[in-house]
């Protein structure tokens, strides 16, 4: 447990002898990465809230406002019911998307607007008997 900085001692002074100590007891040895440059995107510029996004990617969170998540959610279930194994599944996957839709389609939007309608089932269960045929 780390001791309490003793009053009267420099601040710097004291954090510098727990680093010391530390190093002393080899409790930097092995770390994971050690050694390693720090990962980053040459591409892009600097971000301090880097680390935020890369721990935000890893546990699966999305910044992004309902009706935009809502908007990816919406494509991604109408390619998800294009690839079902049964017309039962594609009714199932634009049935609970179309849900989705109209719920938030009655209320006001936190963000942008939603800019989706439901889908037409039909004509999805339609486009679905196509791509089988065609294979």
């Amino acid at each position: 447990m780390t001791e309490r900085k003793p009053p009267g001692v420099d601040f710097e002074s004291w954090v510098d002898k727990q680093i010391r100590d530390a190093e002393t007891r080899g409790e930097f040895e092995r770390l994971p990465g050690a050694g390693e440059p720090l990962p980053r995107d040459i591409e892009s510029t600097y971000d301090e809230l880097w680390w935020v996004k890369r721990k935000m990617a890893r546990e699966g969170f999305s910044v992004l406002p309902p009706t935009l998540a809502l908007r990816k959610e919406a494509e991604d279930a109408l390619e998800a019911a294009l690839a079902a194994p049964s017309e039962r599944i594609v009714r199932k996957i634009i049935g609970e998307i179309n849900d989705k839709v109209r719920e938030m389609m009655f209320k006001p939007p936190p963000g942008p607007p939603l800019g989706k309608k439901p889908y037409d089932v039909e004509d999805v269960v339609r486009q679905w008997r196509e791509r089988r045929a065609d294979q």
